[in-house]
């Protein structure tokens, strides 16, 4: 089975993107981190602002992870539904907040609402 196979719901959460992610390097190193992302469970990677950035379905939420990296990630925004983070992302460029319906953004010394649903 491949990471495309697995769905939640109606929409697959760990789909391939319109094109397949591909290291900005092309380097083995790269594709060794893309994979090791994927086998991890996360979906629609890309680079965005510099940063490598994804989905990844957490407990009661689906997160779009920011500043992916070999030891984790710098932070999060917790969506309700797979597809508002899937909307979100592909209309973000990576700077600022993204858009959309996200509940939290969390990460080392942030926990903040989304201002714009208060």
């Amino acid at each position: 089975m491949t990471p495309s196979d697995v769905t939640r719901g109606k929409t697959p959460l760990l789909a391939r993107t319109r094109s397949e992610p591909r290291a900005a390097s092309g380097r083995s190193t790269d594709r060794a981190f893309l994979a090791m992302l994927a086998h991890n469970g996360y979906s629609h990677v890309r680079q965005l602002g510099g940063k490598w950035v994804g989905l990844l379905r957490f407990n009661f939420t689906v997160g779009l992870v920011v500043g992916l990296d070999g030891g984790g990630y710098d932070r999060r925004y917790c969506f309700e539904f797979a597809e508002d983070a899937i909307q979100s992302l592909d209309a973000w460029d990576g700077h600022d907040h993204p858009g959309g319906p996200w509940i939290k953004c969390k990460g080392a010394g942030i926990d903040l609402l989304n201002p714009s649903l208060s």
